[in-house]
């Protein structure tokens, strides 16, 4: 399983609770949207993570910035994610963006607004924030693999702290075969 989350903003933990926390520590891999905020928070999502890939946000710390990149690629089940908090020309950006990464899909941050939008070109995934949702819903997303061996796609869901599923979508695959 994927799990993505985003906009922790905290000082010295993650802040995981309920669901989010189960899912980040059964995940195979989590990704970070960023704003951890201070670099205590992304250690606290290194030991709890199996495995985590994460960008840094506007609101994340100089030792942040000195160990996760504002934007990468991130492949998983045979899909290829572009990944970064924000763009300054929005979702357009966004798009650009994972297409100049020739990417299935887009991951991004900062809103705090949990959303899976595939009506423009690349689909854009946005957990929200599992831990500040400043008047959204508080969630992460999780993904899991669907098709054969090589994978062709992933089933995704937004899922609140207490484990319930609001949203369900699916990325196709394609570009990271």
């Amino acid at each position: 399983m994927l799990v993505v989350v985003s906009d922790t903003h905290a000082r010295e933990e993650s802040r995981l609770q309920g669901r989010t926390a189960e899912a980040v520590r059964e995940a195979e891999l989590v990704v970070h949207a960023g704003d951890f905020y201070r670099e205590p928070v992304l250690d606290a999502f290194r030991s709890a993570a199996a495995s985590l890939r994460a960008v840094y946000g506007n609101n994340d710390d100089a030792a942040i910035r000195d160990r996760v990149p504002e934007v990468r690629t991130v492949e998983y089940a045979g899909v290829r994610f572009a990944v970064a908090h924000r763009h300054r020309s929005g979702d357009t950006g966004l798009v650009m963006l994972g297409r100049g990464r020739d990417a299935d899909a887009v991951i991004c941050g900062h809103s705090h607004r949990p959303r899976f939008d595939d009506s423009g070109g690349l689909p854009i995934l946005n957990p929200g924030s599992h831990a500040q949702p400043r008047g959204n819903r508080p969630a992460h997303a999780e993904l899991t693999p669907v098709g054969g061996e090589r994978g062709n796609g992933l089933a995704g869901e937004l899922v609140t702290p207490d484990g319930e599923v609001f949203e369900t979508f699916r990325i196709e695959g394609g570009s990271a075969e």
